[in-house]
């Protein structure tokens, strides 16, 4: 059943609907992606059906078709390949999110149980082979086939971006460039493929593709700094999915990098002590961690990290001309910064 556009939610899209036309648009553009996204993932065995309807509650935002989307409007126009390339960036994107909750052993996701947690790691695993199979099966009925190319190359990068996290599981010395290598391969390579692709699909010339996959890039690695603050400080009830879920796998990111960086040897000590007893279940407590974030200022210097990614990100958008979808892009990346789940 295909979701009425008046369904979808999230900052964006009540601010693309105080510009009337472009809010209505954007709407119908995702309520095609969903109707795309459905039919291409309707299985004929009745697990895998059961595994898909629970799956497709990870929708939340649908930042990456919802930037796809606005990077075509941006970019010159729409195209029916859009709803394709749009639904099987997502496809991508909810196959990382079920594998992801395997290896993190997360029960929570989007408020609800993970797919892990209700039926076990073999059939999350499975499932989220079987959407990135599809995706593949989709994006291979758009006409311009360097699409699929791309699309092979991403994933790849994707995958590489997690194996290259979990070579530095409980690496206490990890260093700056080697965190923003992960996180622009696992995080920002999706987002900026959807931006970029969206924009080619729609005819635009390189330089407007170019500026496009690079605001899409930022805005991914801001949106993952965010992502990883959230998972130190955040509510987990206005989260939705467990969190400390870094700290219990030895996941060092940047506050814990920067406080690392920054802390005299004793404070140094004590908190290798406070992450080493994390990952070993010894404690369970995030509090005494995020005291001692906050008095190197490290949580505080993610913040501005974040915020300067956000500001490259805008400054990318200059080379776009000046359209509603062009403001919008540019609001969503003030709204990255803000949000809290």
């Amino acid at each position: 059943m295909t979701t009425a556009p008046a369904q979808f939610k999230g900052p964006v899209l009540d601010l693309a609907d105080r510009q009337g036309e472009l809010g209505e648009i954007l709407r119908e553009r995702l309520a095609a992606t969903v109707e795309t996204f459905e039919r291409e993932l309707a299985p004929g065995s009745a697990p895998m059906r059961d595994l898909v309807r629970h799956v497709e509650r990870y929708r939340g935002k649908m930042l990456r078709p919802t930037l796809v989307h606005l990077a075509a409007m941006a970019a010159g126009g729409h195209t029916p390949e859009h709803d394709k390339f749009a639904a099987v960036v997502e496809t991508i994107h909810l196959a990382t999110l079920v594998h992801d909750d395997v290896l993190d052993e997360a029960d929570t996701r989007r408020q609800g149980a993970t797919i892990n947690a209700l039926q076990g790691n073999e059939a999350a695993v499975i499932l989220g082979d079987y959407l990135i199979a599809s995706a593949f099966h989709l994006c291979s009925s758009i006409d311009d086939q360097s699409v699929a190319l791309r699309v092979g190359e991403v994933t790849k990068t994707l995958c590489e971006g997690e194996l290259l996290q979990l070579h530095h599981r409980d690496d206490f010395d990890l260093a700056e460039p080697e965190y923003f290598k992960i996180i622009e391969r696992k995080t920002a390579s999706l987002i900026e493929l959807a931006a970029e692709q969206g924009a080619r699909l729609a005819g635009a010339n390189e330089k407007i593709c170019s500026a496009l996959a690079g605001f899409g890039r930022e805005l991914g690695i801001a949106f993952q700094i965010r992502d990883d603050l959230l998972d130190l400080v955040g509510d987990q009830p206005v989260v939705g999915k467990d969190l400390g879920k870094d700290l219990d796998k030895g996941k060092v990111t940047l506050p814990v990098i920067h406080h690392l960086k920054q802390a005299t040897p004793d404070q140094r000590s004590d908190t290798l002590k406070l992450l080493s007893d994390l990952a070993t279940g010894k404690a369970h407590d995030r509090n005494p961690i995020q005291t001692a974030l906050h008095m190197t200022g490290s949580i505080e210097a993610a913040q501005h990290a974040a915020a300067t990614r956000l500001e490259t990100a805008r400054a990318y958008l200059a080379e776009l001309p000046e359209t509603p979808a062009k403001a919008l892009l540019d609001d969503m990346a003030i709204e990255a910064l803000k949000r809290d789940h």
